[in-house]
């Protein structure tokens, strides 16, 4: 009997993720199923460079603007809710293409969960009085003589998933990295397929600059300040725009500062998913450049599926 397929097409931030899957959606008779933390979030439609609604109408797409800022959100019920629009997809007989470029999202996905450990409010807490006094940099040495693998895995701004670390071990007296090897992924039940996007780094840099000017042409501003009204989950207030807005904001620099801070940290963040990405030798990278659409692409992976 054959497998049942899943699709999915991963990449950095700006490198044309969307406008291809919606052509390969197309060929392969598939709904796409984002694999993005912040575009999961309502409201922040600019921020997060989200696909038109005429895109939409186009390919349905799931996961999209599905809960509030407000609400935290992590990779558990991503899965939960991720799988459960699976299962609905090959009854219709639809592919579930998977797209975006958050890492953990992805690995949740493939790899499965580890053993779950439930939150410890007190040693949390602790913890976070940590964050506050002493900063990312001492949690991060923490987690390094701890558990060194999770910690490669991190980074060390990263501090919701430190602390989510360093709770598992206090918590259990076992390394997150140890429980993370348990984990049981798609592979026996289904045909996983998995492409990657990428581009000369200068071509990345440079379609990032100009991403980041055109949200502000489009009314960044306008959103972000309108979002900054409500109080936002920790995860929500992660989304790059947030925190260099705020600065602008409170007239700690200027608007030019903000828009180069949003760039620089852009660009960062794209280097960090390359990195994840590229540790992942099951992934089939496509290079693409200006002389190839988005729907030669598509008829590139689509060949490759067929």
């Amino acid at each position: 009997m054959l497998k049942k397929k899943i699709v999915f097409l991963l990449g950095p931030t700006g490198i044309g993720k969307s406008a291809v899957a919606i052509s390969l959606a197309k060929k392969i008779n598939a709904e796409i199923i984002s694999c993005d933390s912040m575009q999961v979030y309502r409201k922040m439609n600019i921020l997060t460079s989200k696909v038109s609604g005429e895109q939409r109408r186009k390919i349905k797409h799931h996961l999209l603007s599905s809960i509030d800022p407000s609400q935290e959100y992590n990779v558990a019920q991503y899965r939960q809710e991720a799988l459960s629009i699976c299962d609905k997809l090959f009854r219709k007989l639809k592919i579930p293409l998977f797209v975006g470029g958050t890492g953990l999202y992805y690995s949740t996905i493939v790899d499965g969960l580890f053993p779950a450990v439930p939150q410890d409010k007190l040693i949390r807490a602790k913890l976070e009085k940590q964050l506050k006094q002493k900063g990312n940099k001492y949690l991060y040495r923490r987690l390094s003589k701890l558990d060194a693998d999770a910690a490669k895995k991190i980074h060390p701004n990263d501090a919701r998933r430190i602390i989510r670390a360093l709770e598992v071990y206090l918590k259990t007296g076992t390394r997150i990295s140890e429980l993370q090897k348990k984990r049981v992924g798609l592979d026996q039940q289904y045909e996983v397929n998995i492409f990657g996007l990428n581009s000369d780094r200068q071509i990345l840099y440079n379609i990032i600059n100009q991403r980041v000017d055109r949200m502000f042409a489009l009314g960044l501003i306008g959103e972000v300040k309108r979002l900054l009204k409500c109080k936002l989950s920790q995860t929500a207030q992660c989304a790059i725009g947030i925190r260099e807005l705020k600065g602008y904001f409170s007239g700690q620099y200027s608007l030019a500062e903000a828009k180069r801070l949003m760039q620089r940290n852009s660009r960062h963040y794209a280097k960090r998913q390359l990195t994840w990405f590229k540790k992942d030798k099951r992934i089939k990278w496509i290079n693409i450049n200006k002389k190839v659409s988005p729907a030669q692409i598509a008829t590139k992976l689509w060949k490759k599926l067929s």
